[in-house]
């Protein structure tokens, strides 16, 4: 199977997960490649919707097999044989105790990349400890970055730990799928959450060393702290961002709405609560659809706060193709783009367990490969 993407001819088995695991695997499936997930016999692991809403799972395939069986152990070191990636999101130990650890499939593929999600990392005092998005987060300094002054931290959805754990991931994946095609070596890809939720941090680490960023929520210019970067309701009860940081986007702004900056220095943190509060009481003052017409055409920084079911009819949006609909079902397109290998998604979510004898028959050369 597969799709028609960069990644096309690239097989990646999946030990099923939850979370961030598949959705690293999703892109590689829009991305091309052909992802087998290996689910265990007669159900899934504990997800939030139903398989067949389970968009994690689109464009992929679904074997049934149990690992805690030998045989099943037997079926997967078998497929192994035959990817270029493997994708697990088990607590450090665990693959191992059921037999298809690296070594274990290093062994039967060199050239094998095996990527392992995971919160805390392979190693550490707290690598065999449960945890979620909100934790890790939490350890690393992200969570206490994101809310109000005097506030408490406000939780980013789970984006900033699993997703772009997930994103991490797969560039690990990919770059080591780059390398074995000249060494012909694998290896293993440990992609951490607290790792890379620290990473997408450098620049703020960088302001912070350079007395540019405070270590206190909302008191600095891309936190919410600075006036010209934030959310302001508006008449109907509904929100607007702004984010004019440049001069002549910040003087475009005040142009189009009218707003009285007289006695007022945006430069200097001082006169921010006094531009805070004519900010407001300008903003509340018309609807929301009212100011993105003000602000059609402009380059002041401002847009409308749209809920999930709205974005996709934004005009932009909608042009773009950035959301399509798929079996009655909304959903992303497939991201990032390319010019020549057009990612797609290849098929709707996969249930447990539906494509076992096709992977067999299509990866497998003889039933031998499964029984030796």
């Amino acid at each position: 199977m597969g799709g028609t993407g960069p990644l096309a001819g690239v097989r990646v088995l999946e030990l099923a997960g939850i979370g961030p695991a598949p959705f690293a695997t999703m892109l590689l499936a829009d991305l091309g490649a052909d992802v087998v997930r290996v689910d265990r016999p007669g159900g899934s692991p504990d997800g939030f919707v139903p398989p067949p809403l389970d968009l994690l799972n689109r464009g992929k395939r679904s074997l049934a097999a149990d690992l805690k069986d030998p045989a099943g152990v037997r079926t997967v070191l078998a497929l192994v044989e035959r990817a270029d990636v493997l994708v697990e999101g088990f607590r450090p130990g665990v693959a191992e105790r059921l037999g298809v650890g690296p070594e274990d499939c290093l062994a039967r593929r060199p050239a094998l990349v095996y990527g392992r999600m995971t919160g805390w990392g392979q190693d550490g005092p707290l690598a065999a400890r449960a945890g979620h998005d909100i934790t890790y987060i939490a350890t690393t300094g992200a969570l206490h970055a994101v809310g109000q002054a005097g506030g408490p931290p406000v939780v980013p959805v789970n984006l900033v730990g699993d997703f772009s754990g997930a994103l991490y991931l797969v560039a690990g994946l990919l770059a080591a799928l780059h390398e074995s095609r000249s060494s012909g070596r694998g290896q293993v890809v440990d992609a951490a959450m607290v790792d890379s939720a620290a990473h997408v941090l450098t620049q703020v680490h960088a302001m912070l060393a350079a007395g540019e960023w405070r270590d206190e929520r909302g008191v600095n210019l891309l936190d919410g702290g600075a006036p010209f970067y934030d959310t302001y309701r508006t008449a109907d009860d509904r929100w607007l961002a702004i984010g004019p940081l440049e001069d002549r986007f910040w003087a475009e702004l005040v142009e189009r709405a009218g707003l009285d900056v007289t006695g007022l220095d945006r430069t200097d943190p001082a006169s921010w609560p006094r531009l805070r509060e004519r900010l407001a009481a300008l903003f509340s003052a018309r609807t929301q659809a009212d100011w993105v017409a003000v602000f059609a055409g402009s380059d002041a920084c401002v847009a409308p706060v749209l809920g999930l079911t709205e974005a996709p009819r934004h005009p932009h949006l909608a042009a773009r193709g950035t959301f399509v609909e798929r079996d009655g079902v909304v959903q992303a397109a497939p991201a990032p783009r390319f010019s020549r290998t057009p990612a797609s998604i290849s098929g709707p979510p996969c249930t447990p367990g539906e494509h076992t004898a096709e992977v067999l028959g299509e990866w497998l050369a003889a039933p031998s490969d499964v029984d030796g």
